[in-house]
């Protein structure tokens, strides 16, 4: 079943409506985005990438993996490299986008691959055999429900348990091949273990599998679970990284594959989905045809003109103080102050010398002592070349004070 382009644009539409409408709340949606900041993108490993694989060149795909190895590009750089996707599921590989992958794997390279659904040709092609009991679709509410424990096989992490409080799908291995697989780690599911991190050998290299990307998400990693992703990143080689966003199609697969691998087509395949759809079509229809009516023009409100100079003078000063000039900026506010000196107590303020200083104490209503010390502080900050962050802020507190112990004096 195929959805026409009237029906594609309808719920664009819509869910541009709902993006608005929702625009100040938190997206818990699984979406392993790369730079998604929301609970469940991948923000955070995407960017600390660095950190977990030290010394080691991380290169960003900017076009689909069978493109980039099908141009060459890999060959061009003669190196072995680790290939990594943190994802929901890898749709933007085709059935020859994953032989491409084994291909690059059986040369000597690495694949990690975190999904919540691997496709029926890499599971064959590995003789492998998964099962998901959370396979159907699941709301943000009955997600929040899910809760598990990880454990990692290794020697090293013998007694060490790892909980995760959400989000977390029994997805598991149900079957492999004792000679090419390794069970790295496992999730408790009905009080017993079973793989949810294997290795397979693959040719000269191996390929990671994990059945659950949402622990390498942000929200996870901000609760204090990176440990447990840097254990799973540690089995990996010390060698290039290829992180692949799976943000392009091949230019090689075809309209029909890329219909079967459509959001649309995987709304269709479920029907508490398909009711959605056709719920939301129905009511943005009859939103649109109660609103179609002429409507009274609305009488616009005529607002007086805003006194905008205070507004004008706090972007100036959060611009000096965003290039660091605070020399510029302590001129500015030594200026000011003389400038508010002559106009409210008609003082000349070409010499700052003690008799200035007398009037100024006087006229004002403040202590000669801080007068004194105000204005020498002036005259040391205009001769210098240079002004600190912390010189700019007394000074700043000194004339602030000095204004309002005369305002204060005036009051009582």
């Amino acid at each position: 079943m195929k959805i026409t382009a009237h029906i594609y644009k309808a719920l664009l539409f819509l869910g541009m409506i709902l993006q608005l409408s929702s625009c100040k709340k938190t997206n818990w949606s699984e979406n392993f985005r790369e730079k998604e900041k929301s609970p469940f993108g991948t923000y955070i490993v995407y960017n600390e990438a660095n950190s977990i694989f030290k010394d080691q060149e991380i290169i960003s795909l900017k076009q689909n993996f069978e493109d980039y190895i099908t141009d060459g590009k890999h060959r061009d750089r003669n190196w072995l490299a680790n290939y990594i996707v943190i994802k929901q599921n890898a749709n933007k590989l085709t059935n020859d986008g994953i032989d491409s992958l084994l291909n690059f794997v059986h040369e000597g390279n690495t694949a990690f691959l975190a999904l919540n659904s691997f496709g029926d040709h890499l599971l064959e092609k590995l003789e492998i055999v998964t099962n998901n009991l959370d396979q159907e679709f699941l709301g943000i509410i009955d997600l929040k429900n899910l809760k598990g424990e990880f454990f990692l096989e290794n020697e090293s992490f013998v007694g060490k348990s790892y909980r995760y409080d959400r989000n977390i799908r029994r997805h598991y291995v149900v079957s492999y091949n004792d000679t090419t697989t390794i069970v790295l780690g496992t999730s408790l599911i009905d009080k017993e273990k079973v793989p949810n991190f294997i290795k397979v050998y693959h040719g000269k290299g191996a390929i990671y599998l994990h059945t659950n990307p949402v622990v390498f998400t942000n929200y996870f990693l901000l609760k204090g679970k990176e440990k447990y992703v840097e254990n799973v990143f540690s089995y990996l080689p010390s060698q290039p990284v290829y992180w692949d966003p799976q943000i392009k199609k091949s230019r090689f697969s075809d309209d029909s594959e890329d219909d079967s691998n459509s959001i649309f087509q995987y709304f269709l395949q479920h029907p508490t989905l398909t009711w959605f759809l056709y719920v939301s079509l129905g009511g943005l229809l009859l939103f649109m045809l109660f609103n179609a009516r002429r409507k009274q023009r609305a009488i616009p409100i005529l607002h007086p003109l805003e006194n905008t100079t205070v507004a004008f003078t706090q972007t100036i000063a959060s611009l000096y103080l965003k290039e660091q000039d605070h020399k510029n900026l302590a001129d500015k506010k030594i200026a000011y102050f003389l400038e508010k000196v002559r106009t409210k107590y008609l003082l000349n303020t070409t010499n700052l010398n003690k008799d200035f200083i007398e009037h100024l104490a006087a006229k004002s209503g403040n202590k000669i002592e801080n007068t004194n010390y105000l204005i020498n502080t002036i005259i040391t900050l205009h001769k210098r070349s240079e002004c600190s962050q912390e010189e700019l802020l007394v000074l700043h507190k000194m004339i602030e004070t000095f204004f309002n112990n005369q305002a204060h004096g005036h009051t009582k």
